[in-house]
């Protein structure tokens, strides 16, 4: 049986951008772009370890939304089973501290990304969302 590993990733959404984080050049996925956030620690909920993980990684505050969806992907290392939420800034502004770059990007843009396999179906349900017109106002206002 594979390794199991339960991630959670944040679609941070402000002023109709989704940022997007790209991994540094070592390790699994290097170069590859994500929803930031990180594993779910023992004792954790999903919501909870997205709050730590933003707050670790980007040192900014997130409110936590409606969830986006739940994906499984089978890498090398494991299965990967990855959460999103809909989030919004609401305290700093994200900073680089394991990324490689981080970008706010339109939805209409979010396809030229090489984006982690685990990441490719929450990133094409918002650009197929704002493509008619549904998102509401806590996502992309």
């Amino acid at each position: 049986m594979r390794k199991q590993i339960s991630l959670v990733g944040a679609v941070i959404v402000q002023d109709g951008t989704v940022l997007c984080a790209k991994r540094g050049p070592l390790g699994r996925l290097a170069g590859h772009w994500e929803f930031p956030g990180g594993k779910i620690e023992p004792g954790e909920t999903a919501r909870t370890a997205l709050e730590r993980e933003i707050a670790e990684e980007l040192e900014c505050t997130v409110e936590v939304n409606d969830e986006l969806t739940t994906t499984t992907h089978e890498y090398d290392f494991g299965v990967a089973k990855l959460t999103t939420f809909w989030c919004q800034l609401v305290e700093g502004q994200p900073r680089l501290t394991e990324h490689a770059e981080v970008r706010w990007c339109r939805p209409n843009e979010l396809e030229a990304l090489d984006w982690a396999p685990a990441d490719i179906p929450a990133m094409a349900m918002i650009v197929a969302c704002a493509s008619i017109g549904e998102l509401g106002p806590k996502q992309l206002e």
